[in-house]
């Protein structure tokens, strides 16, 4: 981690902390407007500080975030949690919103196509047949 008076690109950092799998991920996720600093849209190569409150949004989620550390490279995800402390609200509302998305999901939704060997054992056995 670098000392308070650095600064770091935002994808560098967003990288580095996890959030993304590659640096042009991160990259392509603050140009489409899914990262914002201070409350404000911003480029990739954009300075962020230690003190600064990033909201990022992964699919359906919203990460409220404050600017900890930074470090220029990737490493363990152990090291990669001390970059940041996300907001009490912003973690209530993101396991919230997946406890309500993993209720709402159908079981047996991602089945498709014809029933298994195993499936029509358990078929025949269930109507009787």
């Amino acid at each position: 981690m670098n000392e308070d008076g650095a600064k770091l690109r935002i994808d560098k950092w967003l990288w580095a902390a996890r959030f993304f799998k590659t640096r042009s991920l991160a990259a392509d996720a603050v140009e489409g407007g899914k990262v914002h600093l201070n409350g404000a849209r911003i480029k990739p190569a954009k300075a962020v500080g230690i003190g600064d409150m990033l909201e990022i949004r992964i699919g359906h989620f919203l990460f409220v975030v404050a600017v900890r550390g930074l470090s220029p490279r990737r490493g363990p995800a152990s090291e990669a949690v001390k970059l940041y402390a996300e907001k009490e609200e912003s973690r209530a509302a993101r396991e919230a919103l997946a406890a309500r998305l993993k209720a709402e999901a159908t079981p047996g939704a991602e089945r498709q196509g014809r029933p298994t060997k195993r499936d029509r054992r358990h078929i025949i056995r269930f109507t009787g047949g």
